[in-house]
């Protein structure tokens, strides 16, 4: 049984700092990366971030150079760093399992990030 639990969301204002931890246990095929997608009220959901199995990572363009997704896979935690947060980063954040060749669909119950102006 998989279980992925994010921590660490919270509440920022404009410019601030956040950093997600997601915490997995059980077995994860080897052909599974691990990406970050948010949902916000009213709006479709985003992929953020995707990190590969050997570390190639992934962002959407509305986030690079702000955030860094990485993990360490002896404690098979994933992490999601979020420098200069807008407003518009405001949203429930998940981890999940991803990657063209995972046959795995996991995913945490999220972390809510809010950002206020």
């Amino acid at each position: 049984q998989v279980q992925l639990v994010e921590s660490g969301g919270g509440s920022v204002p404009a410019g601030g700092f956040l950093k997600l931890s997601c915490a997995a246990s059980g077995h994860i095929d080897r052909r599974c990366g691990m990406v970050w997608y948010r949902q916000a009220p009213g709006k479709e959901r985003e992929l953020v971030a995707t990190i590969s199995r050997t570390g190639t990572a992934n962002y959407r363009s509305s986030v690079k150079g702000r955030f860094t997704i990485s993990q360490d896979n002896t404690t098979m935690t994933l992490y999601l760093e979020m420098n200069n947060l807008q407003t518009e980063d405001t949203a429930v954040y998940y981890c999940a399992t991803g990657g063209s060749q995972c046959p795995d669909n996991y995913r945490g119950q999220g972390t809510q990030v809010t950002v206020s102006s």
